[in-house]
């Protein structure tokens, strides 16, 4: 029983490494790669994907291939199109060009587009098998599913220090160098290959059978998926998925723009100061304080119910951007930052993992993962689309790359902008007290 709960453990330890290898260092990159004005893309792109296919993976490993084995697919075919755009960047800093920003990011689309459906297939894979062997899902998902933010840490720690130097091989420092991996492409490279290591390791996990309820003739909805729309019909599912859209605005502004934010202090009087040249490592604060309040999301939920649990993580996504809008990286304002790190856990997981295990609980057991897939649609696809979209614009009015000593740094003003996304966040808490209605504390199964 116990080697179950370790498999898993180290299956959300892969899942969440692949994407903390590049997720919050990317735009760094891509500003130092002549693709800077494209940060808003990258991130919207794993949006646009997750429009339709966690939807369309949900259907597949709700009727004909096995969970674990669709995840294992899934994960290859993204590691390999990462790598692909790895050896782009390789290519391109060889010959001292830029590389082709057409084929780059057509590469890094079909990488994201095969990934993003795995974060929903990794929770219908641990609450199947947890399920099978006897578990309750809501007391012990959630400590399985810490390992997933430990393992997006580790990458981020890694690629903040780890270098590469040809005559010296592998090597690690805090110290200012444009050879770390956050800065460079051998980011994309760590992504790659632990997608591939994770996707030949999900075929070695326990079955997760589909029931025969499953693979017998169903109605065209039903073969596509439609069912789990259904759950719009439910007046209290449909306003969850329409707050889970628009807080999911939320989700990738950090992602995209806190690390060229924090790394642009070095062109405005900050370059000698520790945090603006470890944006990666600060900003793994954030995960860090993701982990720890996952522990405490089975008592939240349980106890105070999901509207009260949602509406601490709209409030935290208040002082998540606010206190961007008014720290810097150096003493005192370093600690406003620091602040901004802790509430993102709270923002993340109370929203995020909550959801999906009241996803989970809500609905019939034959189109739960088509319900997570829908979830993710509402979150990662529209919401995180047209978030990082219009985030993008509000980003690119009020700043833009300069390069300062030879280095190109995203500078303007950072504090309208912290503070615009601040303002979005109440907004759609005030309106989350007035209109959602969730007068129980344990969730209960709604007809389909």
């Amino acid at each position: 029983m116990k080697n179950v709960k370790l498999r898993l453990i180290i299956m959300n330890f892969l899942q969440f490494a692949v994407w903390g290898a590049y997720l919050t260092s990317v735009g760094n990159y891509l500003g130092s790669a002549g693709m800077g004005h494209l940060i808003a893309w990258f991130y919207a792109i794993q949006g646009i994907v997750s429009i339709f296919m966690p939807t369309l993976m949900g259907i597949v490993a709700d009727r004909w291939i096995q969970p674990q084995r669709l995840l294992g697919i899934c994960q290859i075919i993204a590691g390999a199109f990462m790598l692909v755009c790895w050896g782009l960047g390789h290519a391109a800093m060889e010959s001292g060009t830029f590389p082709n920003a057409s084929l780059f990011v057509t590469m890094y689309t079909i990488s994201v587009a095969f990934y993003m459906p795995t974060i929903a297939l990794s929770n219908t894979v641990a609450f199947s098998v947890l399920k099978s062997h006897g578990y309750d899902t809501i007391k012990d998902f959630p400590p399985i599913r810490v390992f997933g933010t430990v393992g997006f840490i580790a990458t981020m720690w890694f690629v903040n220090c780890a270098m590469w130097i040809p005559e010296e091989g592998l090597s690690f420092t805090l110290a200012p160098n444009p050879l770390r991996f956050q800065y460079t492409h051998m980011q994309l490279f760590v992504s790659g290959a632990l997608g591939l290591i994770l996707g030949m390791y999900c075929f070695s996990l326990p079955e997760c059978l589909i029931s025969a309820e499953d693979k017998k003739d169903k109605s065209l909805a039903e073969v596509l998926g439609l069912n789990a729309f259904k759950l719009f019909k439910v007046k209290k599912m449909a306003i969850f998925f329409v707050f889970s859209m628009l807080l999911g605005m939320c989700l990738q502004v950090t992602n995209g723009y806190a690390g060229p934010f924090i790394t642009s202090f070095k062109g405005s009087g900050f370059a000698d100061t520790f945090a603006a040249n470890n944006a990666t490592l600060l900003t793994s604060l954030s995960q860090i304080s993701e982990a720890l309040c996952i522990l405490m999301i089975p008592f939240f939920l349980k106890r105070f119910g999901i509207k009260k649990v949602m509406l601490i993580a709209m409030v935290a996504w208040v002082l998540r951007f606010g206190f961007f809008g008014i720290g810097n990286p150096d003493m005192p304002g370093v600690l406003l930052f620091i602040l901004s790190m802790i509430v993102y856990g709270v923002a993340f997981d109370f929203f995020n993992v909550s959801g999906a295990l009241f996803v989970e609980q809500e609905t019939d057991k034959t189109i739960q993962a088509s319900a997570q897939g829908l979830f993710m649609l509402m979150t990662n696809g529209i919401g995180a689309t047209v978030g990082t979209l219009s985030a993008g614009a509000v980003v690119n009015y009020f700043c833009s790359w300069t390069e300062v000593d030879g280095t190109s740094y995203l500078l303007g003003d950072w504090t309208a902008t912290w503070l615009i996304f601040a303002g979005f966040a109440l907004a759609v808490a005030v309106a989350f007290v007035l209109v959602f209605k969730d007068n129980t504390n344990a969730v209960s199964k709604q007809p389909v």
